[in-house]
């Protein structure tokens, strides 16, 4: 059987990720029992170092991408929407309330609220937020500048005072985001979600009172309603997505504009730091996106959290978070040959450079002191193998360029030969078709779920059927800091069939050697299969491009979503312009197509997407005729 894999947690949590993995049947890193580079997957609640990045191993994952805080901190967030107003427009880019950043904004600040003042009267309110503090904290809105102070670097936004109400309560929305890849941008919005409340009616009469105007449930599980029966809102302060769809649809509104419109924000705040992020493929990040929707049901933009909480406050966080967290880890694709792998390299390790594009380099495991005097006693009669680190190719060609660029993760070549020669088994270069057979799976171990003649079936790179319930795939793979306010919980089941995580493995002359640079981790964007329309599609292929599984459990690829947005995300350079081009495109379809979703399949169009945000969500081929 293949040995587990392993996740390892920042200072043991969150508890709610180790439910789950462990609940996969994943196993905790325990430093004492195992080598520093002995896990699968790190997650923290807290940022990488640059080192930590660039020390990646192939099977490794880390659950945050680097240089992300411009997005995550509020003054970032308003510097970055500013300088893409300034070059692209205002037309997509108004969802942020106007904001300055101080006090180095101190002066224009001054100059709009004295403008304000003059021209609108004193009916003009202003939030104060702290650049770095989440969860509330240091928040606090104000009419009159006499009431303005500040002893941090702060942001001042315009107050949205009009906020949608339901049952004379505020509310915003928490949705999920996973960025899967920045290079090329591939983005995932989940299906359920929260919807937070605050615990008192509003009034802008009582400006001070943070139960009436803050939906953060950490303030507002220790106010005085909490509990309170609450009209339609009920007791305590959340609704899961599926409640609020329910909501919307009572009201006389465009609801997938709405949605449209919630992920149109999604895509353009991430397009500001897209091109500026570094490439590294072995990570993944979760998102909580803060939306406000105003009584025009135009959606707002909050803020960005780097860690949404995974703490469970109350039923809905529960439902919600346990599927959210469940689909992530299949999102990341793990396969069972990340856990074979230490048995079929054993004394060899990986560095997996994260910044740039070259060649994986080797290198040396460290021994343990049993490892080290067996090697001795064995050193007058094995034939050890060399370090691979000193053998260097002279350089890649066209076609390994495209594998790195395309997140496919190498492995340098492995000759078994001399690995079970260093072992004392020495394997004779003619052998039989049978002792080669043999060879593998002594690789496989013993007691593994595919033998040699499952590998051998398989001639082309193409993964075997996963095993498919009717949720999510059961792939086993793998600042706004509100990681105490609300969390994510997940669901496993399963481990996946060791069968479909072998891609290829065929035979070349005699035995099982390859040309040097062969070897490959399984591509998580394989493009060998046939493109899949289903809510659960497989990666596919597209003229070249691979594209992204339509759906993974209750996660909905919103980026890309046609065939010029996905050219757009693999070409070199993240084309800004076509992609706010076909934003503009999509979001005038779905304000003038008919309320019914259209029956018609056969659109013409190689690529297509799910609408995110309905319960059940049309392929936008069928909300509009391609124009």
């Amino acid at each position: 059987m293949a040995a587990s894999l392993v996740f390892r947690l920042q200072d043991r949590g969150p508890e709610l990720v180790r439910e789950v993995l462990l609940e996969r049947g994943w196993e905790e890193y325990d430093e004492k029992e195992r080598e520093e580079e002995d896990w699968n997957l790190y997650w923290r609640s807290t940022a990488f170092r640059s080192s930590e990045y660039h020390n990646l191993l192939p099977w490794q994952r880390l659950n945050h991408h680097p240089k992300t805080a411009g997005i995550t901190r509020k003054d970032c967030l308003a510097r970055n929407l500013r300088r893409m107003r300034a070059t692209v427009g205002s037309s997509l880019y108004d969802f942020s309330p106007t904001t300055f950043i101080l006090p180095n904004d101190y002066t224009r600040f001054l100059a709009e609220y004295n403008k304000l003042r003059l021209t609108r009267g004193p009916l003009i309110y202003w939030i104060c937020k702290p650049v770095d503090l989440s969860r509330g904290r240091g928040i606090f809105i104000f009419q009159d500048m006499k009431h303005f102070v500040y002893d941090c670097s702060v942001i001042v936004q315009r107050y949205i005072s009009n906020p949608l109400l339901i049952s004379g309560y505020k509310f915003d929305l928490r949705i999920y985001v996973c960025v899967k890849s920045f290079h090329p941008l591939t983005v995932y919005i989940h299906q359920e979600g929260l919807v937070r409340f605050a615990t008192e009616k509003y009034s802008l009469s009582s400006l001070n009172n943070p139960y009436s105007h803050l939906t953060n449930t950490s303030i507002n599980k220790f106010g005085p309603f909490y509990k309170t029966e609450k009209e339609q809102v009920g007791p305590g302060c959340k609704w899961t997505m599926s409640k609020f769809r329910h909501f919307l649809n009572s009201q006389d509104v465009n609801e997938r504009l709405l949605w449209q419109r919630i992920s149109n924000i999604v895509t353009l705040t991430l397009l500001t730091i897209a091109p500026s992020v570094p490439s590294c493929p072995n990570c993944v990040e979760l998102f909580g996106f803060d939306i406000l929707i105003d009584v025009k049901f135009k959606p707002w933009l909050l803020e960005v959290n780097y860690s949404p909480a995974l703490t469970l406050d109350c039923p809905a966080d529960i439902t919600v978070k346990k599927g959210l967290i469940s689909d992530l880890i299949d999102l990341m694709n793990y396969t069972m040959i990340d856990s074979l792998r230490q048995r079929a390299y054993q004394g060899q390790r990986y560095k997996q450079p994260c910044f740039n594009t070259n060649q994986p380099v080797l290198l040396k495991k460290k021994e343990t002191k049993f490892q080290k005097q067996r090697n001795r006693n064995q050193s007058s009669q094995t034939q050890t193998l060399p370090l691979l680190k000193t053998l260097r190719k002279p350089e890649m060609n066209q076609s390994q360029h495209a594998f790195v660029s395309n997140y496919h993760r190498h492995l340098p070549p492995v000759e078994l030969n001399k690995i079970y020669a260093a072992r004392g088994r020495i394997i004779n270069t003619t052998a039989t078709k049978i002792q080669t057979d043999q060879t593998l799976n002594l690789i496989l171990g013993t007691h593994s779920r595919t033998n040699v003649s499952a590998v051998n079936r398989q001639t082309r790179p193409a993964l075997a059927p996963r095993r498919i319930d009717n949720r999510s795939l059961h792939v086993s793979e793998v600042t706004n800091h509100d990681d105490t306010e609300t969390e994510a919980e997940m669901e496993l089941s399963g481990e996946t069939d060791v069968s479909s995580s072998i891609h290829d493995i065929s035979q070349r002359g005699q035995g099982l050697r390859r040309p040097a640079g062969s070897w490959k981790l399984p591509n998580i964007h394989s493009g060998n299969h046939r493109p899949v329309r289903t809510s659960m599609g497989r990666t596919t292929a597209l003229n070249g491009h691979h594209i992204p599984p339509l759906r993974v459990g209750d996660f909905i690829r919103t980026f890309p979503f046609n065939t010029a947005t996905l050219r757009a995300s693999q070409s070199h350079k993240l084309d800004v312009k076509i992609v706010i081009q076909q934003l503009h495109r999509l979001t005038g379809q779905l304000a003038t197509s008919d309320v019914e979703v259209k029956e018609n399949k056969d659109v013409g169009e190689d690529f297509d997407s799910l609408l995110w945000g309905p319960r059940d969500p049309p392929l936008l081929s069928q909300c509009f005729k391609p124009t």
